[in-house]
Order: structure tokens, then sequence, then C-alpha cells
């Protein structure tokens, strides 16, 4: 019992000692149809100032893969490739406390305002979820009646073979691209 208080007393001096963390606007446009979440950018993300900069994540090299186009370098790139196949790329979590990169170390988060993202953004009519916490913080609620799909995180802590992950990533692309 006492170590538990010990536990949680430690856990808050910590948090008191992180630094807040922001991600990422939207990157969406009117054609959007699709929505990606992810939970939050890593630290090399947030280094590079874009979505999935870790070069081990596979999220680019999947989409390219889906799309059969060449992966896309830079930042500018990256948003063609997500425009012009009719996706838009966000986080669930706009802010929180995290030491590292792991999902599992994030503490105290703040959702994203998704009502008025769809408020502004009324061509999306699916979500697709990139992994286990986007997945469990993205209530059903927030979709507001739109079908949600959580996929195989893109993420390298993920050990799922690449081309499973990018089987289950162009079937829901394909289903929702399609109507």
């Amino acid at each position: 019992m006492g170590g538990d208080r010990l536990a949680n007393s430690n856990e808050r001096a910590a948090g008191f000692l992180m630094a807040r963390i922001y991600g990422f606007p939207p990157v969406a446009d009117a054609n959007s149809r699709v929505l990606i979440l992810g939970s939050m950018p890593s630290v090399k993300s947030l280094e590079d100032g874009f979505y999935y900069g870790h070069p081990r994540n596979a999220f680019w090299r999947v989409l390219a893969d889906v799309f059969a186009e060449p992966l896309p370098e830079d930042i500018p790139a990256k948003k063609r490739l997500l425009l012009r196949h009719g996706l838009a790329l966000w986080d669930v979590i706009v802010s929180c406390e995290r030491d590292g990169s792991l999902d599992s170390a994030i503490r105290r988060e703040e959702l994203n305002d998704f009502a008025a993202f769809f408020a502004a953004h009324p061509s999306i009519h699916a979500v697709l979820v990139n992994g286990g916490l986007a997945a469990q913080k993205f209530k059903p609620a927030l979709a507001e009646g739109r079908p949600i799909v959580r996929l195989p995180s893109t993420s390298p802590a993920y050990t799922l073979p690449y081309d499973k992950k990018r089987a289950a990533w162009r079937s829901a692309l394909m289903r929702f691209l399609e109507d």
C-alpha cells in the first residue's frame, strides 16, 4: 500500500517536470473524404515539424505503396499525397505531457475539437485510426455517425509485418475512397 502511494507521488512529481507538448494542425481541404487519425506526434515528428517523421514509421511508405506513388520526401510532397487522394490527417490528442515517444507514456492529454473540424469539413465520411491509443481515445460519439476503422499502427513499436500492415491499410482506404 505504501509503495502505491510512493509510485503515485513520484508519477505526479514527474508530471510536473514534464513540458506540455502540442500536436500539429490538421491537413485537410474541401475534397477530403477520409480522416486518418494518429494519437500524438513522436519526438522526431515534433522535431521535423510534421506528422510521421520517424524514418522507421511505415505511414508514408504504406500510403505511397497503396497509391503506387513515389515515397514523398518532404512536407509539401506529403501534403500533396494526402490531399490528392482525398485524405485528411490529424491526431486525436492536441496536447499532453509525455516523456519520449511511446503512447503508453502520454499523460494529462487534451483532445482535439472534432465537432469544429467536422463542421469545417463536411465531405469527410469515414475515420481511420492509426493504432490502439488513437482508437481508444477517439470515441464513436466524436465521429458524429461516421464509420471508424481501427488499423494496425504504422509505428515501428508495433511489430506486425509490413505486408500485413499495408494490406489492412489498402483495404480500408480503397473501401472508403471508392464510395
